[in-house]
């Protein structure tokens, strides 16, 4: 809300105004009370569209469609004044405390989970059911046209709202080079120009139920045009991923390009009922609606202010309770104005979400900094024991073996319950872990191992719900490529300091891994408060003992095949877990309630990432504290100063996977084309690295090629999760971070086996790199999440 200006009048009608709310294609709009207090959005047409008889009489129509209109989702005309005699014309309509969908989305929470999005598809189905029914046509349904409240979304805005039965030839509506409606947000009869029917309305309700499940514009912002982004909307197929599995067949039914093959609102509602009375918002929207009514109910109205000259007629990001506020979305002409009242734009942007929050704030920071923190807590467990690959004492695989076994575990938790809880149990756990390994002496091998395996399963938690986070604390993409490449740098790179850690005392390691735990414990509260999507979904206790076994299995024969990998025990564990792993993916094809369901392994990108992870995990991950090992025992170097001389290799990670990735997927760049290039320079570099140390260089003559592979790291790894882990997945965010991390545990398992099997230098890494790099070109097809086409 704004001030009055000076220039606003104090009262219009019965109503007296107290703020401004923005302003619409039409005119100003304002928050008035009545007198009884009743609060209420008051719309005055503006002056020079008020002296025009035409428009006068459009306007007294869309009042007239509205008043017909009015019932339980949409907002009600309560009064108004259309009279041709009127000095300005008005109308005032029910004050929808509550913001618009976009502001929802885009600001405030991101993609909403499938339950909510199933309940918006319900009310707005009902909502076009009563337009249609008055013989309207709303025309303009758009996320900024929809408005949240605790019981349900509103449908406001019938400003271009259009009566079925026969109109004037001479109509605003029909005007040569009026383009009416939101370009992000048309159907394709809309865009083509031809007559429309209740079917048009329909579409755009899947476009609406597109972005609310997955952040995106259906079609996509474009720098391309209007023309270009029209043409998509008439004549390409729209993407779907990240739609909810259950909600696909509807939304694409919605999304038919013959208006006729659509499904009639009755048939979307029936399709989407069941739900009436229940809580349909996730907690921290529900919170933040609250606060808004609270603050509606203390609002003081504040002085008038004073200006200079008057107040240019702008459109501006509508306000939470706006019934007209219109986003500045389309430089044609908009619906109702006169061509030549119309000032022309140098530039078109589709509808898009108005309202962003700057990447820096601190918020968000805060929140990627717990995420670091608790990652990092993870990292120096794992390097706990990192030269250990005979594979006899249990301590080489306690850890191991119960973190893989439960990564499956962790995302179905994210899935269920959300992520910042998951990732305060797990954090929550790994102290308690640290407390007992601490305390237990060096005579005390069974309370040592217990410790080990609890610091591996609790691990196993945070590392999972980490990069789900991730996703959910930057749903916009720009600012998300970003924060993953700080993932990735801490994900790939740590390892290659924290193996230094490997030979430190056990005492201060878990000293260190307890203090940035509790720290994370303590910032966590930053991270937002998740709620379960679908409440009513059961556990998948067959799917969590399936997929964790097989991946148990798989490590232990890893683990085991250290010294050889012919003998009947590692042949028997690796058989064993294949099996488990495809008795686990069969399952899933056919249960009604999957912990990793098919359309997540159906994606091709998806699929290409997990299998490029896998093998860039064997080529990579493995080697990191090998690398380190080298470093002591050939060059010398001390347990202190190892991971050292690793910081510019972190650096080199942190260069490509936070600067050069995210600016260069700005540009457009595909992620396959950065896989490729980062997945051919890493394996130069550790080539040059590997032959500097045979010929018995120093670190001086290695440092170059550290860094070549460090920047080759981070070129590859950030696009990797990007794709991976994807706000567009809704409720199954959780499991595919626990897919990629299984991926990539499983290739490092592998890798390390290899390299204490193989012996010599690890010249077997470069082909899996190579190998990596060649599934990620051909199979990760996606175009760049901060692409302008997407």
């Amino acid at each position: 809300m704004d001030p009055l200006i000076a220039e606003d009048p104090t009262h219009v009608g019965p109503y007296r105004l107290i703020a401004r709310l923005g302003a619409g294609g039409m005119g100003l709009v304002y928050l008035g009370r009545s007198e009884v207090g009743r609060t209420v959005a008051v719309k005055v047409v503006q002056p020079e569209y008020a002296a025009h008889p035409e428009f006068r009489k459009r306007f007294a129509r869309e009042v007239a469609a509205a008043r017909r209109v009015g019932g339980s989702w949409t907002a009600d005309v309560l009064d108004a004044d259309t009279d041709t005699t009127a000095a300005v014309p008005w109308v005032a309509t029910q004050y929808i405390a509550g913001p618009d969908l976009t502001t929802v989305v885009a600001r405030d929470f991101g993609p909403l989970p499938e339950h909510s999005v199933r309940v918006l598809a319900n009310r707005l189905a009902l909502a076009l059911r009563v337009v249609h029914e008055a013989g309207l046509i709303h025309r303009d349904l758009k996320p900024s046209n929809v408005l949240v409240t605790v019981d349900g979304p509103r449908v406001i805005d019938f400003g271009i709202a259009r009566a079925m039965d026969s109109l004037a030839g001479d109509s605003l509506h029909t005007r040569t080079g009026m383009l009416i409606g939101s370009p992000g947000f048309m159907s394709p009869e809309q865009v083509r120009g031809l007559e429309l029917t209740p079917a048009s309305d329909v579409f755009c309700l899947g476009a609406v139920l597109v972005y609310a499940a997955t952040g995106r514009l259906l079609f996509g912002a474009t720098d391309t045009g209007l023309n270009a982004h029209l043409f998509r909307v008439a004549e390409e197929e729209p993407d779907l991923t990240g739609v909810p599995e259950s909600l696909l067949g509807l939304v694409r039914a919605c999304l038919e390009k013959d208006p006729a093959a659509r499904p009639t609102p009755e048939r979307i509602a029936a399709l989407t009922g069941g739900d009436e009375g229940g809580v349909w918002l996730p907690g921290e929207v529900l919170v933040q609606l609250g606060r808004h009514a609270a603050q509606l109910l203390d609002y003081v109205p504040a002085a008038r202010a004073e200006t200079a000259a008057a107040q240019p007629v702008t459109e501006t990001a509508p306000h939470a309770g706006t019934p007209a506020a219109q986003p500045v979305t389309e430089t044609a002409p908009r619906a109702g104005v006169p061509a030549q009242a119309q000032a022309p734009a140098p530039a078109y942007t589709p509808t898009a979400p108005a309202h962003r929050v700057p990447v820096a704030s601190p918020r968000r920071r805060g929140g990627l900094a717990v995420i670091v923190l608790a990652q990092l807590a993870v990292l120096l467990g794992v390097t706990r024991d990192p030269f250990d690959l005979s594979g006899e004492s249990p301590q080489s695989y306690a850890f191991a073996v119960p973190f893989a076994a439960l990564l499956l575990l962790g995302g179905h938790l994210v899935d269920r319950v959300g992520g910042r809880r998951t990732l305060v149990v797990g954090l929550s756990g790994l102290v308690g872990a640290c407390v007992l390994g601490g305390s237990a002496g060096e005579f005390a091998p069974a309370a040592l191992i217990a410790a080990r395996v609890l610091q591996g399963g609790f691990g196993a938690l945070v590392t999972v719900a980490a990069p789900a986070l991730v996703a959910t604390v930057f749903p916009e993409p720009k600012a998300r490529v970003r924060a993953f490449g700080v993932y990735a740098t801490v994900a790939v790179g740590g390892p290659a300091v924290g193996a230094s850690t490997g030979l430190m005392g056990r005492g201060p390691v878990l000293v260190v891994i307890a203090l940035l735990a509790l720290i994370a414990l303590a910032g966590s509260r930053v991270l937002p408060h998740d709620r379960p999507d679908r409440p009513g979904a059961r556990f998948d206790l067959p799917g969590v003992l399936l997929g964790g076994f097989g991946v148990a299995l798989l490590l232990y024969g890893s683990v085991k095949a250290a010294p050889g990998w012919g003998t009947p025990l590692v042949l028997g564990l690796v058989a064993g877990g294949a099996v488990l792993l495809a008795a686990f993916l069969g399952r899933q094809g056919a249960g009604s309630n999957p912990l990793l369901p098919p359309s997540v392994l159906k994606d091709r990108s998806r699929l290409g990432g997990f299998l490029t992870m896998l093998l860039a995990g064997a080529g990579i991950l493995a080697l990191l504290p090998p690398l380190a090992f080298i470093l002591m025992m050939n060059l010398g170097f001390s347990v202190s100063t190892t991971g050292l001389a690793m910081l510019p290799m972190v650096a080199a990670i942190a260069a490509g996977a936070v600067e050069i990735s995210p600016r260069l997927l700005a540009r457009g760049v595909a992620p396959r084309v950065l896989l490729v290039s980062g997945l051919v320079v890493t394996p130069l570099g550790l080539a040059l690295t590997i032959t500097g140390i045979e010929s018995g260089g120093g670190y001086a003559a290695l440092l170059p090629a550290m860094l070549l592979a460090g920047l080759g790291i981070g070129l590859a790894f950030m696009p990797l999760f990007a794709v991976v882990v994807d706000t567009g997945l809704g409720r199954h965010t959780g499991v595919a971070s626990a897919a990629v991390v299984t991926a990539q545990t499983v290739g490092a398992g592998f890798g390390t086996a290899l390299y204490a099997s193989q012996g010599g230098p690890p010249w077997w890494a470069v082909l899996f790199l190579l190998a990596a790099g060649l599934t990620g070109g051909l199979m990760v097809t996606a175009p760049s999440p901060v692409s302008p086409r997407r």
